[in-house]
């Protein structure tokens, strides 16, 4: 099951405006909890931003895993699921919302989503940049912005 996930590259119609609207929304939610992290607002002013970050990044997962499942095994994947795991630690031990999670969570966020290719489809587990193009032809290589 997973090789077949792995191994499967799919599109849908109008995919990249899915990811401009789904990031659009993504980035409302983190607008409006970084609100109720700053300035100690009470849950009521930021519980819907929320379920909107939530909700649109769960659906940007299922999105990435269903066009190209190697995105789980690139730094681009498994970054989220750090972060996934960051604020999972800071809602289960902290008594309230931590500023410092949420700005590294932010700072992580900035630096993989415009890191050069060879950072983004860095895999931890094969040790080295994993593309789908890498995976039929070893031969080839990611150029980074700027390289010929």
């Amino acid at each position: 099951m997973l090789s077949e996930i792995l191994c499967r590259q799919r599109s849908f119609p109008a995919k990249r405006w899915v990811s401009i609207g789904l990031r659009c929304f993504h980035l409302v939610g983190i607008c409006g909890l970084a609100g109720g992290y700053l300035f100690g607002l009470p849950e009521s002013k930021w519980f819907i931003y929320l379920l909107i970050t939530l909700g649109s990044g769960f659906l940007m997962i299922l999105k990435e895993v269903y066009t190209d499942g190697i995105w789980l095994l690139q730094l681009r994947g498994q970054a989220i699921f750090f972060k996934l795991l960051l604020l999972g630690i800071g809602v289960v031990f902290l008594p309230e919302p931590d500023i410092r999670i949420f700005l590294v969570v932010v700072f992580i966020s900035g630096v993989v989503a415009h890191a050069p290719g060879k950072l983004r489809y860095y895999s931890i587990w094969h040790g080295q940049v994993l593309t789908r193009e890498m995976l039929t032809n070893p031969e080839s290589e990611v150029k980074d912005c700027g390289e010929s």
